[in-house]
Formats: C-alpha cells, sequence, structure tokens
C-alpha cells in the first residue's frame, strides 16, 4: 500500500467514525476564529470557549477590540496564558483589521502570515473553515498520527509535515481529515497513554511506525 492508498483509505474511515467532525473553537464570525485560535495556543480551545465569551460580550465587533486597551484585553484573556503577549497580538491584529481590511478577515493565505500571532497553522484553520479553501492544519494531533500511521515518517516540523501531507492528501478532504484526526488523537490515538490500537478503525493500514 502507498502513502497515497494509505491516506485515502484513511480518510475514507475517519468521515465514517466521525462524521460530523468539526472545528471545536466557537465562532460565528472569522475575525472572532482569528482571536480564538491566537489564544488556543498552548491552551485548550475548552478553556478559550469560555475566556471569549466574556473578552466577545465587552468588545462585541472588531472596531471595540481594536480600540480597546491592549491591559483591559490581557486581564481577560490571562487564563489562556501567555496573556501579555497574546493580548498584544490581538490588539495589533484588530488594529490592522480595521485600518487595512474594512474589519473583514483577508481571504488571502500570505495575508493572514503578515498578521500579528498568525502562523502557518492558523492561516490554514481560517482558509479551511471560514472560506472553505484546501487546507492542511498541522496541529499536535496531526502531526503525532500522521507519523504513527506512516503518512509521513519521522518528521515533527509543522511545515514540513504540511508540504509531505499535500502530496499525498486530496486538497478537498484536508480541512476535514484534521479536524477529524482531532477528534480521533483525543479519543483513540491518545498522545498521554498507549494509543488505544485495540478498538481503532485503522489499525490494519495504521503502520504504526513505533512514534510515541
Amino acid at each position: 500500500m502507498t502513502k497515497k492508498q494509505r491516506a485515502l483509505e484513511i480518510i475514507e474511515r475517519l468521515k465514517k467514525e466521525y462524521p460530523d467532525a468539526q472545528c471545536s473553537l466557537d465562532y460565528d464570525q472569522a475575525w472572532k476564529l482569528l482571536v480564538s485560535v491566537r489564544l488556543a495556543a498552548q491552551c485548550t480551545d475548552a478553556r478559550v470557549n469560555v475566556v471569549v465569551e466574556g473578552l466577545f460580550q465587552k468588545y462585541p465587533d472588531v472596531n471595540a477590540l481594536a480600540d480597546a486597551p491592549v491591559e483591559e484585553i490581557e486581564k481577560i484573556v490571562r487564563p489562556c496564558g501567555l496573556g501579555k503577549s497574546k493580548a498584544k497580538d490581538i490588539s495589533a491584529c484588530m488594529k490592522i483589521l480595521r485600518d487595512e481590511y474594512g474589519g473583514n478577515v483577508p481571504e488571502d493565505f500570505d495575508a493572514l502570515l503578515k498578521l500579528p500571532g498568525v502562523g502557518r497553522k492558523s492561516a490554514n484553520l481560517i482558509m479551511g473553515d471560514v472560506f472553505g479553501k484546501p487546507a492542511i492544519v498541522t496541529d499536535t494531533h496531526c502531526i503525532r498520527l500522521t507519523n504513527r500511521m506512516g503518512l509521513v515518517e519521522g518528521i515533527k516540523e509543522p511545515a514540513k509535515v504540511e508540504k509531505e501531507l499535500w502530496k499525498i492528501i486530496p486538497p478537498e478532504e484536508g480541512s476535514d481529515l484534521c479536524h477529524r484526526l482531532v477528534y480521533h488523537g483525543r479519543e483513540v490515538c491518545t498522545a498521554r497513554t498507549k494509543p488505544y490500537c485495540d478498538r481503532c478503525c485503522l489499525a490494519d493500514v495504521c503502520k504504526k511506525v513505533g512514534v510515541k
């Protein structure tokens, strides 16, 4: 079985296992996802979803958050960790959206990368979830699982994993696959315990390359 054949089989099986998989960050507007994904660095999505309720209640749109004192943003987002740097990035990002994009999130990957605090993982998440564009989000689950499954081999750098996956993942499948990998990584192919291979829907096609 080639890597591409294995990838296609994994995609189809995970579709059946997690048909409703989606982004676990709560949002109803693109700029809110942009804020949440910045806060999610080294923080759980569940905690971010709680924290942003207060943030968005106090600052309900791009203009309000752009005008907010960084110190006030920091007070609210502190429970997510790295409060000072995250608040600084969010403030600067909202100012750019207000001043350069009419309050909208740019629908261009390179433009997203130029926003403060936005890396390839965040930009791919927004391109896939908000704009429906081809995207591969190389978060910790994606990197761990694709190595274990043998879709990539011994590669831990997110950008390199993304590059390798693009060779074998159909563009239209990338975003949904990454959401399903998150679900599978939390429930079955776990990081902090031994993976539950005995109840894994991929057991017979997983290469199990011994990555812990």
